[in-house]
């Protein structure tokens, strides 16, 4: 082999097919609806940018995805815009929503009214910062009501909650649809991860803020290509725009995303970046 190959790092072509970014916030600090730092033109201008072709919106309220929703620029855009219901009408909301009837009630109106791109998909995300709260009086009636309307669920919380969740839906986890937010933002160890996939076949893990997901290079760390690729249909990714900064560096995001994405098989890449989280909500590829 000659010194110049030794010193040669072959490295992957980036994934350039489009992106499903299935954890998207469009909260009242990003554009309150008058003067806010990223206005619909310009988080519509990122995703077009990015490649991003598809968003789960959920919004603190939920005024946020109904705007993306509703907007023809969107349409032009070329984003399809998959709506669900946040649990907050505001920060306060986060902390004891599981036990507030009148966040069920919001969640039923929500419902009711629908979307102006039809009705809405799922609820969340939500977060539990006791995994024991998983087991309050509202978070048992979403969870058994998502299963029974077919919604998916987006949950930020631990994995001894992805258990307490599961069995308070009608199936014991079974038929029930969760996006789990940054497949345990915590740091839940691969091997439990993979118990869990196991265990509820309706499981998808989203990988934004995921620790120990890439390693220096950028591409996936060993361990958790091992189980991508074991899992290839049960794995999206996100964005996760829960503050402005964000939302300033989203074409990063999703160029990073681009990066590990095309260490992987060119099939596997795909279900990761688009078919997983179009499969869930029929969206049709572009």
């Amino acid at each position: 082999m000659s010194l110049i190959a030794l010193c040669t790092t072959t490295h992957a072509a980036d994934y350039t097919g489009p992106l499903f970014d299935a954890h998207l916030h469009y909260n009242e600090e990003a554009w309150d609806g008058r003067s806010g730092p990223h206005p619909p033109a310009d988080v519509l201008a990122r995703m077009k940018a990015s490649g991003v072709r598809a968003i789960v919106a959920n919004s603190r309220p939920n005024a946020g995805s109904l705007t993306l929703a509703g907007l023809p620029q969107t349409r032009e855009a070329g984003v399809t815009v998959v709506p669900f219901v946040r649990l907050y009408r505001n920060r306060a909301d986060y902390t004891g929503w599981f036990a507030d009837d009148t966040i069920y009630d919001m969640v039923q109106t929500e419902l009711a009214r629908g979307t102006p791109v039809g009705p809405y998909r799922g609820l969340g995300e939500f977060h539990l910062y006791d995994s024991a709260n998983a087991n309050g009086p509202v978070a048992k009636k979403l969870m058994a009501l998502a299963e029974q309307r077919d919604l998916v669920v987006l949950a930020h919380v631990d994995d001894t909650a992805i258990d307490l969740l599961m069995a308070n839906t009608p199936s014991q986890g079974q038929k029930a649809r969760l996006i789990w937010a940054h497949t345990g933002i915590g740091g839940a160890p691969v091997e439990r991860v993979d118990a869990l996939m196991a265990r509820y076949p309706g499981l998808v893990g989203e990988l934004s803020y995921r620790p120990g997901l890439v390693c220096d290079d950028n591409q996936l760390c060993p361990a958790w290509r091992a189980l991508l690729l074991k899992y290839p249909t049960r794995f999206v990714i996100g964005s996760d725009t829960w503050v402005n900064q964000r939302w300033q560096h989203y074409e990063g995001l999703m160029q990073g995303y681009r990066q590990w994405l095309g260490g992987l098989p060119a099939d596997v890449a795909r279900k990761v970046a688009w078919d997983n989280a179009a499969g869930l909500f029929g969206v049709a590829r572009p």
